[in-house]
């Protein structure tokens, strides 16, 4: 049976060692730290979960975390991440697990004192994202399941944040920057169109795509150019509704990244709204009612 010294108790279930290169390590496990103190040796087959700690205060509120969180609590959200890692077939890094930790706990606290923040849905992300966000919603489905407390629903939406985060190997938070700028340019869509789009369609899943798309060919400086500007003058003099609103996609874009569209960006935009604006359309014709006017070619 082997032993590792211990280097501090944090709790019952979670004491700190120190390894041969110096690296701070947090081990756990049910009744792992019982009746030890520093100095002492401890049974390493008891050990279920093992983090190693970066330096400064980042490990500090680790460590803290670690101490103030109840056990089952990090039991199952350590559980929920080894599956979503075998899901998604790559780690997920050591800070993940902390986080969700972190989050669980507070909405598990919210939850008891009757707080429930606004429901949202991120429909964008289930277009983007199907893996993560299935593999964050099995997560949060275990973490209910082993606590024995319903999470709400919109949990899924915030683990699917985390795990993009994890998985993301992107400076800055490219990706959430890329995100909520996509998330804008629906806003602005909807506002224009004087509707929430239908989330479920086709239409709605080309478009999130194509603007996915089109952000990461600006970040990339690589946007699409053409000589040929006979159908961006036809798009513009034929369907004036979706011009005006690619036009304020354009101005907020222009706002956002400093970067203006082409003519040829504009144009695939002002298709895909007029996409979404016949949809609408035919949505609300009453059954025997005429066509709504078809999409561009």
């Amino acid at each position: 049976m082997g032993g590792v010294a211990v280097h501090k108790v944090l709790n019952n279930n979670v004491v700190v060692s120190i390894d041969e290169s110096g690296q701070e390590r947090v081990l756990m496990g049910r009744g792992l730290g019982f009746q030890l103190k520093s100095g002492d040796t401890l049974d390493d087959t008891k050990v279920e979960k093992t983090f190693v700690l970066d330096q400064g205060s980042e490990a500090e509120h680790a460590r803290q975390l670690l101490t103030d969180v109840p056990y089952p609590v990090i039991e199952a959200v350590t559980r929920a991440v080894d599956e979503a890692e075998r899901t998604l077939g790559r780690s997920l890094g050591r800070r993940l697990p902390l986080a969700v930790i972190d989050h669980v706990q507070y909405v598990l606290e919210r939850l008891q004192k009757g707080i429930r923040i606004p429901s949202t849905s991120m429909p964008e992300l289930r277009v983007l994202h199907p893996q993560e966000f299935a593999a964050a919603a099995a997560m949060a489905t275990s973490i209910s399941a082993q606590l024995g407390t319903e999470l709400p629903r919109e949990e899924a939406v915030f683990l699917t944040m985390h795990l993009l985060n994890a998985t993301r190997d992107e400076p800055n938070g490219t990706a959430a920057l890329l995100f909520r700028r996509l998330q804008h340019v629906v806003g602005t869509v909807e506002e224009g169109l004087g509707v929430h789009l239908d989330t479920g369609s086709a239409d709605y899943a080309r478009f999130i795509l194509h603007i996915q798309f089109l952000l990461q060919r600006l970040v990339a400086k690589s946007m699409l150019r053409g000589s040929d500007t006979s159908f961006f003058e036809f798009a513009k003099r034929s369907y004036p509704r979706s011009y005006a609103i690619a036009e304020d996609v354009k101005s907020y874009v222009s706002a956002a990244t400093g970067s203006e569209l082409t003519d040829e960006e504009l144009l695939y935009v002002i298709v895909h709204v007029e996409r979404l604006a016949n949809q609408v359309a035919a949505d609300a014709t009453p059954s025997g009612a005429p066509d709504a006017p078809g999409e561009p070619g």
